[in-house]
């Protein structure tokens, strides 16, 4: 028996839903996502930037001041707390390794 079209579809559907939710997620922040980025990547950046954000808040950062509203510069309490902007021309890898570089800066900042 076989099954029927839709149901063919409903992996693909659900990839592009969830893709398109976690990249609304990183919009949110502040964080450029390009159409170039795998739904793969668009994970690991959530990853990196959730990552980032709980170094913050351990360190005493409120994320509410410290990151600015999409597309405008903040003026955080401390700017190592400030999530880094992605460059226009920089791959999620690159982007990654800079965000996990500013998460580890953070976790040796001395708390408040």
């Amino acid at each position: 028996m076989t099954q029927p079209d839709s149901t063919r579809n409903e992996p693909n559907t659900d990839l592009a839903r969830v893709t398109e939710e976690i990249a609304g997620r990183l919009r949110a922040r502040g964080v450029e996502v390009t159409d170039r980025d795998s739904p793969d990547d668009l994970v690991r950046l959530l990853e990196a930037v959730e990552a980032f954000e709980r170094a913050v808040e351990s360190r005493g950062g409120d994320l509410m001041m410290d990151e600015p509203p999409t597309r405008s510069t903040g003026q955080p309490d401390d700017v190592h707390f400030l999530l880094p902007k992605r460059a226009a021309d920089e791959t999620v890898a690159q982007y990654n390794e800079r965000l996990w570089a500013a998460t580890a800066a953070v976790r040796a900042h001395k708390r408040r």
